[in-house]
């Protein structure tokens, strides 16, 4: 019977580079040879203390510090199926997924305990602390799974409704981790990554940790984002691989106002939702580099287009299907058989390959209507050229229906963004008594500057056709955001569904 574990990721690159440093966090520098000796105590301790066995699903809320990968690759060494919490989580929240994963434990970091400690009480779990497992005591490898078996639940944030365990297979990983690292960013032992996306998000776990361990590379730790701080670590450490959100861009954008610093990258990679091209733009004209967009969910573990600098790049596109994997745009408003659209038609995207998950856990009806003849509904509408790059149009739920007209959110934004007083906006659809929904634009303004809803609704009239441009505005401080960094609109549409 064929064998495989996500294990040996670190297993192989603890041999291969073991006096390397696997991941720094400030002054700390843990090398692959300690960091498999730690993950290996790690699951003796589990075993022997715990009793946790192959199969057994162990809760993981721990920010990204050394903890992280230590416990991660020591439940995976056991054969066992690890949970990421999502760190933003309140106590109700983390008991539902404990409850509904079936969790067996919760480890939690001290400085997640308050809501960690509460959240295990309530599901009725135990907790303990990832200090508490570094015994003595290691075990000698990792069991070896079959392919085909649970290794990571990815709960989904969700546009409605309970969040769904996504349930990825050591298949899924390993050969997202490895066609990641080779083919996608083509990493090397040489490269420095900035681990700023958080590890309990699969686009920080898999593109970041786990391909830059396949890789041997440096993993440089960053608990909490912010922009300047990333600057500085980017400088300090010579990272050579930035891997952020949207967000995340713009924050360093922002840093770079008022710090001179432009320190060179050897690859700049964007995914989590849709890169602005105005950010791009501002990205190459004060950075000196591009970014490279990729597309991708918790579902398809999670990297499934990229623009590759093998395959080539348009900017504004994610990018063209990566190695072994499928992708078609389809006819969005046919439910069950996947129909093709022509290139250039927008409909929803579908994916298929050795990246599908391999269900909702309990929740067939969900993974039954998600994955149709073995290809999974993104809920994303798309196009796809002729050239097989894929483009972005929006969700399918952000979709506003004005009067009868389809409105893309992202196509608005786009266009909004390019105003000089608007930083940051979201796009969404607000009822209304006469047109069924109206477009609403919610604006984070620029620095130092003080424009009106008047001001910008006049300016997009002049912009964008009738039916497109918002007639409504609002403005935020900041955003809701989701664990990939997307902006949570269903948030910002409870806000604003009653207001003037």
């Amino acid at each position: 019977m064929a064998t495989l574990s996500i294990a040996a990721i670190l297993a192989e690159s603890a041999v291969r580079h073991a006096d390397r440093a696997a991941v720094v966090l400030g002054e700390q520098r843990v090398t692959y040879a300690d960091l498999w000796r730690d993950a290996r105590r790690h699951a003796a301790a589990l075993r022997d203390e715990h009793g946790v066995r192959p199969g057994d699903k162990v809760a993981v809320l721990i920010p990204n510090v050394p903890d992280f990968p230590r416990t991660y690759y020591g439940i995976l060494a056991l054969g066992a199926v690890v949970v990421p919490v999502h760190a933003l989580l309140k106590a109700e929240e983390i008991a539902y997924v404990l409850r509904d994963s079936g969790a067996r434990l919760l480890v939690c970091h001290d400085a997640l305990a308050g809501e960690g400690a509460k959240g295990a009480e309530l599901a009725g779990v135990a907790f303990v602390a990832p200090g508490a497992l570094a015994g003595d005591a290691e075990v000698d490898t990792y069991v070896p799974r079959d392919p085909a078996d649970d290794a990571v639940i990815l709960y989904t944030s969700g546009t409605t409704g309970k969040p769904k365990g996504a349930v990825l297979s050591h298949l899924n990983v390993v050969m997202n981790v490895t066609v990641t690292a080779s083919d996608v960013i083509s990493l090397t032992s040489d490269d420095v990554i900035l681990g700023c996306l958080p590890l309990f998000h699969s686009f920080g776990q898999t593109c970041a940790m786990n391909a830059g361990f396949r890789a041997g590379a440096t993993l440089v730790l960053m608990p909490r984002f912010d922009g300047a701080a990333a600057l500085d670590a980017i400088e300090a450490y010579g990272v050579t691989v930035f891997e952020g959100v949207p967000t995340m861009y713009i924050a360093l954008l922002d840093a770079a106002r008022t710090d001179p610093r432009r320190p060179a990258l050897r690859i700049a990679v964007s995914g989590g939702a849709s890169l602005p091209m105005a950010v791009m733009d501002r990205w190459r004209e004060t950075f000196g580099s591009e970014i490279y967009e990729g597309y991708g969910l918790s579902e398809t573990s999670p990297v499934a287009t990229f623009n590759q600098q093998s395959v080539g790049r348009k900017p504004g596109t994610v990018g063209t299907p990566i190695w072994g994997v499928d992708v078609l745009v389809a006819k969005a408003e046919v439910e069950g058989a996947i129909e093709p659209v022509p290139a250039g038609e927008i409909g929803e995207v579908v994916i298929r390959g050795h990246n599908i998950f391999t269900g909702y856990l309990n929740n067939p009806e969900a993974t039954n209507a998600a994955i149709v003849d073995g290809w999974f509904r993104s809920g994303d509408l798309g196009t796809m050229d002729a050239d097989g790059f894929v483009s972005i149009v929006d969700r399918k739920k952000d979709m506003v229906l004005r009067g009868g007209y389809n409105v893309y959110p992202r196509e608005v934004e786009e266009v909004l963004l390019r105003h000089p007083a608007v930083a940051q906006v979201a796009v969404i659809a607000l009822p209304h008594d006469v047109h069924g929904e109206e477009v609403c634009a919610v604006v984070i303004a620029a620095p130092d500057t003080t424009p009106t809803a008047e001001e910008i609704v006049a300016w997009s009239k002049e912009q964008i056709a009738a039916h497109k441009y918002p007639r409504v505005v609002h403005f935020v401080d900041a955003f809701p955001l989701g664990p990939s960094g997307k902006v949570l609109k269903r948030e910002l549409v409870a806000r604003f569904a009653g207001a003037p």
